[in-house]
C-alpha cells in the first residue's frame, strides 16, 4: 500500500482532497481572501486570550519609588553634562496630584546634577516639600581634567550633602560617554582610580550610589533581524552601544564589579535589576557575593513579567534587597515605559500584586521594548512591604 492509499483507506486523504477541492473552487470565484500587507511598525495585534484583568488602582503599601527624573541636565555635549544648569520637568503640584492618587509616599529624583542646580533642585522639591521627595546629586564631570579631580569631586560630594542630596547617581555617562578629553578622546573606565576619593566619601557620608553604567544585552547586538528589540532600536539607533570602541556589557559589568569590591562600606543601588534583568541568575550571584549593593525593578518588569517562576523566586531569595523603581519622567510621552502618569504605577502594582496572565508592560499601542506582554508574580504582603518601601527607606536612612 501506497502512502496515498494508506491515506484514503484511514479517510485523512478524502479529507484533505476536499479542502483543496474547496480550495480550488473558492479561486476560481475569486474570493480567495489577499492578506493586507502591513509595515511592521503599524501591527498592533490584540490577544484573543480571555483572562482574568485586576485593575490595581493604588498599591497596597505606600510606595517609594527610588527611581524617577524629575529635573535633568540643560546643557549636555555627546552624553556628558556640561553644566550645573537644570530642566525640570514636573511641577511638585503635578507629581503631588498622581502621588497621592496612587499611593506613592515619596519619590527619588535620581538626576537632581550638582553645585547650583542641585541646590535650586532640593529648595524646589525637597525642602517644600519634606518627604515626598528626595533628590540625587551627580558627578562635576566639567571639572574632570583639573589635575586635583579627584580630591575636588570628593569636596563636591561633602557640599551636595550639606545642600541636601540623599545620595549620588552614577549615569552610563561612566563607562559609555565621559572620554579622557571629557567629551572626546578614549572613553574612561568605570573603575577608573580618579573616582576613588568619591566613591569613599559617599560610604562615609552614608550616601547610596545608585549606579546605572549599562543597558540591555540587546543594545550590545547588531540590530538585525535577530534582535528582538529590533523596533526599539531602529527608532532609537543612538541607543545601541554595538561596535565602535564601546566596551561589551560583560567588560562594563566587571569594571563595576571591581568597584564594589573595592569599596566595601559604601552602599550601592544597581538600577535596572543589577542592568541585567535577562539574567537573573547573574544577579543573584553579585547579590551573595556583594553585601554593600541591592537592586531596584525601574524599567524592567518587561524583562521580570516574561519569566515569572524565576522572578518570583528571585523576589523571595533577595526580598531584603530589592526595592520598587520606575524610571519615571513627567511628559515622557515618547517613552511609554516610563512616562510618569497613573497607568504606568497601576502596571507595575498589577505586576507585583496578582497573578494576571499575558498583560502589557508599558501603556501603549505597540510594546516599545519588544512584541511580548507580562505576567504577575503575586508577592506576598511580607515581600510587598519590603519591596514598596522598607528595603528603600533603609537604604535613604528615612522613617516611614
Amino acid at each position: 500500500m501506497n502512502r496515498r492509499e494508506m491515506l484514503y483507506s484511514t479517510g485523512l486523504g478524502m479529507l484533505s482532497g476536499t479542502v483543496a477541492q474547496a480550495a480550488r473552487v473558492s479561486a476560481q470565484a475569486g474570493t480567495t481572501p489577499t492578506p493586507q500587507k502591513l509595515q511592521l511598525a503599524d501591527y498592533e495585534p490584540k490577544s484573543m486570550l480571555q483572562v482574568k484583568e485586576t485593575h490595581v488602582a493604588r498599591s497596597r503599601f505606600p510606595v517609594i519609588d527610588v527611581h524617577t527624573h524629575i529635573s535633568g541636565a540643560a546643557v549636555s555635549k555627546n552624553g556628558v553634562e556640561l553644566s550645573s544648569e537644570r530642566q525640570y520637568f514636573g511641577t511638585p503640584e503635578e507629581l503631588l496630584a498622581v502621588m497621592e492618587r496612587k499611593n506613592i509616599r515619596s519619590m527619588v529624583n535620581l538626576t537632581g546634577g550638582f553645585g547650583d542646580g542641585l541646590a535650586e533642585t532640593v529648595k524646589k522639591y525637597d525642602r517644600a516639600h519634606p518627604d515626598r521627595f528626595y533628590t540625587f546629586t551627580e558627578p562635576s564631570y566639567p571639572q574632570f581634567l583639573d589635575p586635583n579631580y579627584p580630591k575636588l569631586q570628593a569636596q563636591a560630594i561633602e557640599q551636595a550633602h550639606r545642600d541636601g542630596a540623599r545620595g549620588l547617581k552614577i549615569l552610563k555617562t561612566l563607562g559609555l560617554y565621559l572620554r579622557s578629553n571629557i567629551t572626546s578622546g578614549t572613553l574612561v573606565k568605570i573603575d577608573d582610580p580618579r573616582f576613588d576619593p568619591m566613591w569613599d566619601t559617599c560610604g562615609q557620608l552614608n550616601m547610596p550610589v545608585a549606579i546605572h553604567v549599562s543597558d540591555p544585552i540587546a543594545f550590545f547586538s547588531p540590530t538585525d533581524r535577530f534582535n528582538e528589540r529590533y523596533e526599539e532600536l531602529s527608532n532609537h539607533p543612538d541607543w545601541s552601544f554595538h561596535g565602535g570602541d564601546f566596551p561589551s556589557n560583560a567588560e562594563l559589568l566587571e569594571a563595576r564589579n571591581r568597584v564594589f569590591a573595592r569599596h566595601p562600606k559604601t552602599r550601592f543601588i544597581v538600577l535596572h535589576v543589577g542592568n541585567f534583568a535577562e539574567n537573573l541568575g547573574n544577579v543573584s550571584e553579585n547579590l551573595d557575593r556583594f553585601s554593600n549593593i541591592t537592586v531596584d525593578i525601574a524599567a524592567r518588569i518587561g524583562e521580570l513579567g516574561r519569566q515569572p517562576r524565576a522572578s518570583w523566586a528571585f523576589f523571595d531569595k533577595h526580598q531584603d534587597r530589592i526595592l520598587f523603581g520606575t524610571d519615571a519622567t513627567p511628559h515622557g510621552d515618547e517613552f511609554p515605559q516610563q512616562v510618569f502618569n497613573d497607568k504606568l504605577y497601576e502596571i507595575y502594582y498589577r505586576f507585583l500584586e496578582t497573578e494576571d496572565e499575558y498583560f502589557d508592560y508599558a501603556p501603549a499601542n505597540v510594546p516599545p521594548q519588544g512584541r511580548w506582554r507580562i505576567y504577575g508574580i503575586g508577592l506576598p504582603e511580607s515581600i510587598l512591604r519590603k519591596v514598596y518601601y522598607e528595603n528603600a527607606a533603609r537604604e535613604l536612612h528615612v522613617s516611614v
